[in-house]
């Protein structure tokens, strides 16, 4: 399935921190230059860059994990093909719990959603075109959440919102096997309105 996808990230670290700015996933055949659909998650997790060089600061070929493969499946199924993935944090941390106490202390420049990081924001979220929200429903994710949405200012975001939040969108690989085809059915419902 993903050979005809090629996937890209821009891999850099910051101080000791390994980090990913954005990972691009485009169909081989596209001649698209913009991304035709965006996707926000929580953090670049166990994405790679498949040369080895975590501070390379170009695009270079990643390695897919199984979420990415979700975007994959939605963007076949919806007929997209370039999705940006865009992160509420920059930090590659496989292991929540360590992820969520790196960005208690960290300072938030690490989201490309902080004011800091506006020029980043402007060269790299693309205007008009679906966005999805599969960040996940943490609520140490809240203050990102709030500053991501804030940002985009989209008027209809495409996700799943927790009952009872304003920001918790879920993620798009619960656990559950049925879950995750859940997911793809609701977004894929939404994305075809």
């Amino acid at each position: 399935m993903t050979h005809n996808f090629d996937i890209s990230g821009y891999y850099y670290r910051r101080n000791a921190l390994l980090c990913r700015k954005y990972l691009d996933i485009k169909h081989k055949s596209t001649k698209r230059s913009k991304p035709d659909m965006m996707v926000v998650m929580m953090n670049p997790g166990s994405s790679r860059p498949l040369d080895g060089d975590d501070d390379g600061q170009i695009l270079t070929k990643a390695k897919p994990d199984n979420t990415q493969y979700q975007i994959i499946k939605i963007s076949q199924l919806c007929g997209y093909s370039f999705a940006r993935v865009l992160n509420l944090s920059d930090i590659r941390e496989p292991k929540s719990r360590i992820f969520f106490d790196l960005i208690q202390t960290a300072d938030s420049s690490h989201s490309i959603f902080d004011d800091s990081r506006a020029d980043d924001f402007a060269e790299l979220f693309v205007r008009d075109v679906p966005v999805i929200f599969a960040w996940g429903v943490d609520k140490k994710l809240q203050l990102l959440a709030d500053m991501a949405m804030e940002k985009i200012q989209a008027i209809k975001p495409i996700g799943i919102l927790k009952e009872g939040t304003q920001s918790a969108y879920y993620h798009p690989l619960p656990q559950n096997y049925d879950r995750q085809k859940q997911w793809l059915e609701n977004i894929y419902t939404k994305l075809k309105k």
